[in-house]
């Protein structure tokens, strides 16, 4: 789908990519780039843009739920302990990806995030440390702007820096994914009714 505004049945400009699909509206208006400092989302949000991987996001959003009750809530303390044997239940489990190597990772960062975590006071706070500076985004985030964003520098170097703190699943690619959803920069389009509400929230949350 071309990156565009679109109007659906309330009449209020979107970003194209919800579609006309009401979770994926609500995903949008509710949730995208509005700025996360919870630990347990943040943990969710990067496992399932893992997951991800090769699907669409709606796929996965359907099953949120689904992986939410299969990972304890995304709690990592409770996921680092996962063994061998919660993996062969994993993947006998339809409401979820049944995708070996992503479950493992999955169970394999929640062991690294236990150890950021403890390095950094808090995930929300390494995290925070690579969002983007003002004077480094787009003036105007039109389509064609839009179009060009696939990652940054910024989460290329929290890529590798996840990467050489054993992370899998964490391409800059996927982390660019995850910064927008978590509200570390803004890429709701120009017009789009959500944008200024988002610009709002963000210029008062309180970096951890």
């Amino acid at each position: 789908m071309p990156l565009e505004l679109i109007r659906t049945g309330d009449g209020r400009p979107r970003c194209s990519w919800c579609g006309d699909h009401a979770d994926y509206r609500r995903y949008h208006d509710e949730e995208w780039g509005h700025p996360v400092d919870d630990d347990h989302r943040l943990f969710e949000k990067i496992c399932l843009e893992g997951f991800q991987s090769g699907l669409s996001w709606l796929t996965i959003l359907r099953k949120r739920e689904g992986f939410r009750e299969s990972f304890a809530g995304f709690d990592f303390e409770r996921v680092a302990r996962f063994n061998r044997r919660s993996v062969e239940r994993l993947l006998r489990n339809p409401d979820i990806v049944r995708h070996r190597g992503k479950i493992e990772s999955t169970i394999g960062n929640a062991r690294r995030a236990r150890a950021l975590a403890e390095e950094f006071g808090s995930l929300a706070a390494y995290f925070w440390r690579f969002e983007p500076a003002p004077e480094a985004r787009p003036a105007r985030l039109t389509p064609a702007v839009l179009e060009t964003l696939t990652t940054c520098p910024e989460a290329t170097a929290l890529s590798r820096d996840l990467k050489r703190r054993g992370w899998t699943f964490v391409g800059p690619t996927t982390l660019y994914a995850f910064m927008q959803a978590m509200g570390m920069v803004n890429d709701h389009l120009e017009g789009c009714f959500a944008r200024p509400r988002v610009e709002k929230r963000r210029r008062r949350f309180r970096r951890p």
